[in-house]
This record gives structure tokens, sequence and C-alpha cells, in this order.
């Protein structure tokens, strides 16, 4: 390797007429240092196909892609994944990304952009993406309501998510200046009026919802639905980019 102390020997040493001036010196002197720093910097570890996790290799093997890949700057903390969830379970274990179908992804970075020219401290933070049946069934089964009223908050696994086609994805926006997801009145998977989007004038109405609330939700919604998607009346954090029988003419139920 040739470092900075060789070239400068080599510009004093030129005896045809060329010379390197102080500043030139200096610049070369920077650039080498910068190349042999990137050089001795530890890379970033790869992770081969042997430690990714069962789940994911096979939602990646059904055709579905991680959305980090599509859109880098978006952020995911999946609650299926802690315990951080209606029933208080991990079912998703070592899964630490979401998954989509392709097309779907696409159409969340045109959101994470919209979001992002209007409010460049912004981003996106999904909370849930793709969804196996059989953690359809794990939900259900764990949903303290009556049957009647399951479907309220979980599809029935006999028919099916959206989230199970991975054409559903539920999600907030985070703020990095602050480091915090805005106010939306409520968490993720609050069974209650509070999260219903088709209440939320009455809520505001009874104190349990403020305009800024509303406000927040109303601009996840607006960056949302403007690049097609659509939302449902119960919670707020969830959005669609096909209907049922859209989902079920393009795409395999995810197992």
């Amino acid at each position: 390797m040739i470092n900075s102390k060789s070239i400068l020997s080599i510009c004093l040493g030129l005896a045809i007429g060329f010379s390197c001036s102080q500043k030139e010196v200096g610049a070369i002197e920077s650039e080498l240092e910068r190349e042999i720093a990137d050089q001795l910097a530890p890379s970033k570890p790869t992770i081969s196909s042997s430690e990714i996790p069962l789940l994911e290799k096979r939602l990646i093997s059904q055709g579905l892609v991680n959305v980090e890949e599509v859109v880098p700057d978006i952020r995911v903390e999946l609650k299926y994944s802690t315990e951080d969830n209606f029933f208080g379970k991990d079912v998703y274990g070592e899964l630490i990304h979401a998954y989509l179908q392709p097309v779907v992804a696409d159409s969340l970075k045109s959101a994470q952009e919209m979001l992002q020219n209007e409010f460049p401290d912004y981003t996106l933070l999904i909370y849930d993406g793709a969804r196996p049946l059989s953690v359809q069934q794990i939900l259900w089964d764990n949903l303290e309501k009556p049957d009647s009223l399951k479907p309220l908050y979980v599809a029935d696994p006999k028919v099916g998510s959206l989230h199970n086609f991975g054409v559903a994805v539920d999600l907030t926006i985070f703020n990095n200046a602050t480091s915090e997801p805005l106010d939306m009145g409520t968490g993720y998977d609050f069974f209650g009026y509070q999260a219903y989007p088709d209440r939320e004038e009455q809520m505001l109405n009874e104190g349990k919802l403020t305009s800024d609330q509303i406000a927040n939700r109303d601009l996840l919604r607006k960056v949302m639905t403007s690049n097609g998607f659509t939302g449902i009346g119960s919670e707020w954090w969830h959005f669609n980019a096909y209907s049922r029988k859209q989902a079920g003419e393009l795409f395999k139920i995810i197992e």
C-alpha cells in the first residue's frame, strides 16, 4: 500500500520541473487517510441463508419481499415478534422484518416518499405486514371476545385476513426528531371506540380523543389512501391494498 508519506516523497523527488504545493500535499494526505480508514473499518456482517429464521424463509419462498429492501428508510417494529400485542405473546419468534407482496411494497414506498416530502423528519413505522395463516389461527384462538364479535378485530382463519395474502399493513408515523411515534390517541391493538376511525367525532366530543390526535391520524390516512390503500372502520393503524375479492384472485394465501 502506498501511504501519504510515500506520495510526499515522490512529489519532493520529482526533478522534471513539476512540484506539489503544500495544499496539494495536504489534499493527497487527506484523501489517503480516508481510503485507509475505509479499508480498516469493519465491514457489515452478512447473514447466510442458514441464519435466516424459518418463518422468514417461508415468506420469501412464497414471493414476498422484505419491505426494508424496497423502502430503506422505513422503520419496522413487528408487534407479534414481541409481547406488546393484545394477547401478550410472541408468535413470530425471530422474525424482525416486515414482508409484503412486491406491488404492495412499491405502493408503500410511494406513501413514504409523500410523507417525507411534506415532513422530512417523519417516517412510516410498520407494526405488521404479511401474516401466515397459522399465526392467524393463533390470534383468533387467543382473542377474548365472543365469536360473533371476533371478526371486528381478527379475521376468521377459515376465511383468511388480507394480512394472510400479504396485501395489508398495520402502521403508524414515527417522528425521527423526537424518537417517538406520533400520538394517535391509542396504542396498537387497542380494542375500543377510541381506535375506531368511524367514531372519531364522537370520541372528540366526549373528550376521549384530541383534535391533534385526529390530525395525526388524518395525516396517516392521507399518505396511505393517496397511494392506493384503504382503511377500515375499527382500527386506525390498518390499511389494505386490495379488497378481499381482488386478493383472492391475484394472490395465494400465505401458509
